[in-house]
């Protein structure tokens, strides 16, 4: 049998790759990538040579039965996303739990991944809190907001930058407009930016500054 290594990748800074990701990286006979494209810039950063193979969420169902055969003919495999730790909001899952139902190795390296340092920077309780990365697109989006009314730990969420607005104003109509809440992006690159306040002030702020990058939203528990 061979092994499954799952290798979180810099989600902006490249000071952010720890030696073993680069070593292991370099020393399996394949890398999945959810983006050759964008890892193949990474991977020459780091002169790494090693072959890739796509793998994303619109092929990980059919390249699965490939890959895991390639796994138990002994063969060592990195899978990293484009950015941050595979399977958190990125490919990952599936293939993972495949791996671990067919009795193959499964390893996963410690390293960067979004929500850390954006529940950290918020200033609110971090030590209980549930990720819900992105809200359903549109049909149960607002179901699953009512259903975090009451949630008494503290939340965090994913946003790309073209849905900021609509969603923090969900944020505001649902929990209310003076409920605590942080957003960060850019986390780790030149313009890394963290807007604090309640959800009606942070609103505010992106109405009058619309953002850029990926965003991770923090908001307080019901409790506060």
């Amino acid at each position: 049998m061979g092994k499954l290594y799952i290798v979180p990748t810099p989600i902006g800074n490249l000071e952010d790759m720890t030696p073993r990701a680069v070593r292991i990286m370099k020393e399996a006979d394949l890398i999945l990538a959810e983006d050759t494209r964008n890892s193949g810039k990474l991977l020459r950063h780091f002169g790494i040579e090693t072959s890739m193979q796509s793998h994303h969420m619109y092929n990980e169902h059919k390249s699965l039965s490939g890959i895991l055969s390639r796994l138990k003919a002994g063969s060592s495999i990195a899978l990293i996303s484009d950015a941050g730790t595979p399977s958190i909001s990125d490919p990952g899952f599936l293939l993972t739990r495949a791996c671990l139902q067919e009795g193959i190795a499964v390893e996963c390296l410690p390293g960067p991944t979004a929500f850390v340092p954006a529940l950290v920077n918020s200033g609110l309780p971090s030590d209980r809190f549930v990720f819900e990365g992105f809200l359903p697109p549109k049909k149960g989006r607002l179901t699953r907001l009512h259903e975090l009314k009451e949630e008494r730990r503290t939340m965090v969420f994913y946003e790309s930058p073209h849905k900021i607005l609509k969603t923090l104003e969900q944020f505001v109509e649902i929990f209310g407009s003076d409920r605590p809440a942080s957003v960060s992006r850019e986390l780790t690159k030149l313009y890394e930016e963290t807007v604090r306040g309640t959800l009606a002030e942070v609103l505010h702020h992106f109405k009058e500054n619309p953002p850029k990058g990926e965003l991770a939203l923090v908001i307080a528990g019901g409790n506060l």
